[in-house]
């Protein structure tokens, strides 16, 4: 490795391909170095690395798939103990982290963010012409994140002290019918109240009585919203969001209810609507309760 022929990337993983072989193929290890420094000369480190984690195919065609299981369980072990996720807020209404993912969890989330920053789902999300191209990759994927998160169905979640994890939301009853009172979640952060009302839609409601000093003396059932039968009805009647002006499809619409929970609504499919996240944020500042079409 030593005659030019091989770079200093290349060399590392020269070097740690030859380590890998256990002791059944230790013998090997001359051959397999010979092997690896020949293709050298028009392969990458990365695809010295692939070759090199199936260099038994070469060698010792019958254990290759056994070698390989082995380094990739080691791998993955490896990166599961440095996995590591850091948080802090910035007491500007921000917050910044930094994580290490295993690469198989680090490709589930670049895909679920690459599909909501897809030029289709933007324009679902706010309207058409609203896909701006000079907007920073960056700026697009942490907003994705946002959403991502959001919109994470929390009955998916380990439970926590005997309930899923679940962001609680504090509003005065006025508030959640239209007021103008902020809402506040149990971390203390407060919301506009817009965007409380907007996070209802899609959630449940669990009633509860306070006294003066914010203690609970009554808490109500969990109403849960529409159920996926409900929704595929809803689906097949209406097709698109309901807005006067919309036609993105029920795929990427909400399920809003022309009357809130709060005020009565029931979750049967007469009084869902189908509104696409740009005019259910709409609705909601607005507080139109009943953009449906004429």
């Amino acid at each position: 490795m030593a005659s030019g022929r091989v770079h200093g990337e290349q060399a590392k993983v020269i070097a740690a391909a030859v380590g890998d072989l256990d002791g059944q193929h230790a013998h090997l290890s001359s051959k397999a170095e010979v092997h690896l420094v020949g293709e050298a000369g028009h392969r990458d480190a990365h695809d010295l690395k692939t070759l090199g984690r199936r260099i038994l195919e070469t060698l010792d065609p019958d254990k290759a798939d056994e070698h390989e299981a082995r380094l990739l369980e080691a791998e993955e072990a490896r990166a599961r103990k440095r996995t590591a996720l850091t948080m802090w807020d910035d007491g500007e209404e921000l917050a910044h982290g930094r994580f290490t993912l295993p690469s198989a969890q680090a490709s589930m989330l670049r895909k679920a963010l690459t599909a909501i920053v897809a030029p289709k789902h933007v324009r679902a999300e706010h309207g058409a012409g609203s896909y701006d191209h000079e907007r920073p990759t960056a700026e697009r994927l942490g907003q994705a994140f946002g959403e991502y998160v959001e919109r994470y169905p929390t009955d998916q979640l380990p439970a926590m002290g005997g309930v899923n994890a679940t962001v609680v939301v504090t509003m005065t009853l006025e508030s959640l019918n239209g007021g103008l009172a902020a809402a506040h979640l149990d971390t203390g952060l407060a919301l506009a109240p817009d965007q409380a009302r907007r996070m209802a839609c899609e959630a449940g409601i669990i009633p509860a009585v306070l006294d003066g000093a914010g203690h609970v003396l009554d808490l109500g059932r969990k109403r849960r919203f529409h159920t996926p039968a409900q929704r595929l009805a809803i689906t097949l009647e209406q097709q698109h969001c309901q807005h006067p002006t919309c036609t993105t499809p029920a795929a990427y619409c909400h399920t809003h209810h022309g009357v809130p929970w709060s005020q009565g609504g029931t979750t049967d499919t007469h009084d869902a609507v189908l509104l696409c996240p740009f005019h259910h944020h709409q609705t909601h500042a607005t507080g139109d309760t009943h953009p449906m079409r004429t």
